[in-house]
């Protein structure tokens, strides 16, 4: 099994996403393998990628997604990047928990 995209911080969570902006529609795809080894949550939006619309669009998308306030995401690397860090800031195992149960759903 490969490992899941976000590592446990102290506050919350690092996940790891590849985004696709101007796609078809607003998605998330779900967790994808990467050439390295690792693991990224693959999603897309229609937002083009100018001026953060498309970084606001996805956290927008997974706040929606997870039932989280928006404020609890922060993106930490990757700002005008495909390959994105986001800080989700809360209980870390509990935040863990929510992505894991949301990820067997989804396959």
């Amino acid at each position: 099994m490969s490992p899941p995209p976000y590592v446990l911080t102290p506050g919350g969570l690092k996940l790891f996403v590849r985004l696709t902006p101007k796609a078809s529609r607003d998605k998330i795809d779900g967790p994808a393998p990467e050439a390295d080894g690792g693991t990224v949550l693959k999603a897309s939006v229609t937002t083009v990628p100018e001026d953060g619309k498309a970084n606001a669009a996805l956290i927008k998308m997974l706040a929606k997604e997870w039932r989280l306030p928006k404020s609890t995401f922060e993106i930490v690397a990757g700002a005008t990047d495909r390959r994105k860090t986001l800080l989700i800031s809360g209980d870390a195992a509990d935040l863990a928990q929510c992505l894991d149960q949301w990820m067997a759903k989804r396959q």
